[in-house]
């Protein structure tokens, strides 16, 4: 399962009043994609709500793809956000603090530590790759981003 299937909609309930519907609690879930940023569902926020949602769609759903935001793109940004904050030195616990007050979404720690984990182990693996197929300067681009992920 991707990271990106245990990220939550954080005080779901309470935007569900507020858009007077009802939408899955997963953030990347198509239904929520959908309500939560169509026209008429932001405008029915409060304001900051409204304001992280509109930060969520602006970081993660802004691109060119026909089958926006089905596409894929929204999840690998939002992995790439979670990715650089974990190479700003930040843990689990604060990475989920982070996206709550960044964007209202809020995850397990411990299943961001698992991603994490994953991330890491596949960068090891790369980097092993890289070195068996000769690829010097490969092998120590994937060293530096691995090691930026496991401070």
């Amino acid at each position: 399962m991707a990271i990106t299937d245990k990220i939550y909609v954080k005080n779901h309930r309470q935007l569900a009043s507020q858009l007077d519907t009802s939408f899955p609690k997963s953030a990347f879930s198509g239904a929520t994609l959908d309500i939560l940023f169509s026209g008429d569902g932001i405008a029915k926020l409060d304001e900051a709500s409204r304001d992280r949602v509109l930060d969520f769609a602006e970081d993660f759903l802004d691109c060119g793809c026909q089958g926006h935001p089905h596409c894929g793109c929204p999840e690998r940004k939002f992995v790439s956000y979670l990715l650089e904050l974990r190479a700003q030195g930040l843990g689990p616990d604060a990475i989920v603090d982070v996206m709550g007050d960044d964007y209202l979404l809020y995850a397990y720690p411990g299943d961001v530590l698992s991603f994490l984990d994953d991330a890491v182990r596949t960068l090891e693996a790369a980097e092993r790759l890289a070195d068996v197929d000769g690829r010097p300067e490969a092998e120590g681009r994937i060293g530096r981003r691995k090691r930026q992920l496991s401070r």
